[in-house]
């Protein structure tokens, strides 16, 4: 569907260098993609009216995942067990780390995925990824070794920090990373000092007032200052290749992809016709994917890619990504034991448990996740399968009340205020939580002397 009719090799309609025509272009553009705002709208209504779009195509692998977490709930659930041997613990299936990157090639073939090390650095994990052929968004200097160590060439990752410690990038630079983000005057003048032949890309703010969590109030420089940033560019002789954006994690107004690629348009344009920069060769379209929403923000993003950047006027064109919750969210599932229990009355109580908001579902304090429990031992028996044992709202076969914590001694540790169990769950039972593989164990803390660098269960390995 196309909102805006672009010329395909000067969509701006630039014929000279002057400021002024390049800003009444984008204020052009502007003005004719707002006559559109109702196709817009339009648009993003039939996407998600569409059932091929709504649905969800992979199906986790529950008997693989079922009998990993029956076989280690057996082999420590006796009163032998040594001190810790309960802890909470991981499966991570593979088979579904290959399915998501299928359906990323399937869906956005022409985006290169570089995963966002921070969202989960499960060295197995990153190390499957990069036999994949998946590169890497690295925030610091840790992450960037880390991604070295295991072989991985260094053009195959993106120092996306816009705010970048100094030291980081002489290391950086020392290391042959050259790919680095950047959204202010102040950045570029360091990257100028310590990596004065790095490929520089700037990044832009987006609309992310729909997102869960909000980005562009941290980074990204806005449309008024661009062209302060390439002149600064220009001044310092610093190689700038592309434009970067993020939307932000959990969006539900998808109509920010497509008016944040436009906006990268404006600024490749302005680059290119006011001051003479080479054609950018890289477009960098953030990350906050996730697998619910794929296909709908999919068909957005190859929308706008082919209204504003057509493959057959940018062939040279690298159009980057920078998932990260997409590929392990739904990878891994989570399973604690309940360590105690405090009864209110006869249908309520407190159940206590030995993972929480400081260990690995500190995804609900700093990533606005609800972790959905669900019973997996109660009586003697596991209950996987059960995928009704816990609702939200009370019903005649959900009688039992309770409310979930976490191990520390801090108030805050709650990780559900209000469940609903078929089961009335004792000490000794565990509860599983499916799709927590995001934001998680990457930072967990050891707070309250809790260990909470907890074992991984892999699973599938063979079908990798």
């Amino acid at each position: 569907m196309s909102l805006l009719a672009v010329e395909r090799n000067n969509p701006l309609g630039t014929s000279n260098n002057s400021t002024s025509t390049l800003v009444d272009a984008y204020n052009e553009i502007s003005i004719r993609s707002e006559k559109n705002d109702e196709a817009l709208s339009q648009y993003m209504l039939s996407l998600k009216n569409d059932p091929r779009i709504s649905e969800v195509a992979i199906e986790p692998s529950h008997d693989a995942i079922s009998k990993a977490l029956e076989d280690h709930v057996t082999r420590v659930n006796d009163d032998t067990c040594e001190p810790g041997e309960e802890n909470s613990f991981f499966i991570c299936d593979m088979n579904e780390l290959r399915n998501l990157y299928n359906n990323w090639k399937s869906e956005l073939p022409r985006i290169q995925p570089f995963y966002a090390v921070k969202c989960n650095n499960d060295i197995n994990i990153l190390r499957r990824l990069a036999s994949f052929g998946v590169n890497f968004d690295c925030a610091s200097k840790v992450e960037i070794e880390t991604i070295l160590s295991m072989g991985v060439s260094p053009e195959r990752i993106v120092y996306a920090n816009p705010c970048k410690v100094s030291s980081y990038i002489r290391f950086a630079q020392s290391r042959g990373v050259n790919k680095m983000t950047f959204d202010n005057v102040e950045e570029l003048c360091k990257i100028k000092k310590f990596h004065p032949d790095a490929e520089v890309i700037l990044r832009i703010t987006t609309d992310d007032s729909t997102a869960q969590c909000r980005l562009s109030t941290k980074y990204g420089a806005d449309l008024e200052s661009v062209r302060t940033l390439i002149a600064k560019c220009k001044e310092l002789q610093l190689n700038l290749v592309g434009v970067s954006f993020h939307v932000g994690s959990g969006a539900s107004d998808f109509s920010s992809l497509y008016k944040a690629v436009r906006d990268s348009r404006f600024v490749f344009d302005v680059a290119v016709n006011e001051f003479d920069f080479p054609r950018f060769k890289i477009l960098d379209v953030g990350g906050g994917f996730q697998l619910e929403s794929f296909r709908e923000s999919s068909a957005v993003l190859n929308m706008a890619l082919e209204e504003f950047f057509p493959e057959e006027a940018f062939k040279d064109l690298k159009v980057i990504a920078e998932p990260g919750r997409y590929f392990v969210a739904t990878t891994f599932t989570l399973a604690a034991h309940v360590i105690a229990k405090r009864k209110i009355n006869e249908n309520e109580s407190m159940i206590y448990i030995n993972d929480g908001v400081y260990g690995n579902m500190n995804c609900i304090l700093f990533d606005h996740q609800e972790p959905i429990p669900r019973t997996l031992y109660h009586d003697n028996q596991f209950h996987y399968f059960d995928f009704d044992s816990t609702s939200s709202v009370p019903t005649k076969s959900h009688p039992f009340k309770v409310s979930i914590w976490g191990p520390t001694c801090d108030g805050l540790d709650c990780i559900a205020k209000e469940y609903y169990m078929k089961h009335d769950l004792i000490v000794g039972d565990w509860f599983y939580f499916p799709g927590l593989g995001a934001y998680t164990s990457s930072a967990a803390t050891p707070f309250n002397g809790f260990d909470q660098n907890v074992s991984t269960i892999y699973i599938n390995e063979s079908s990798i």
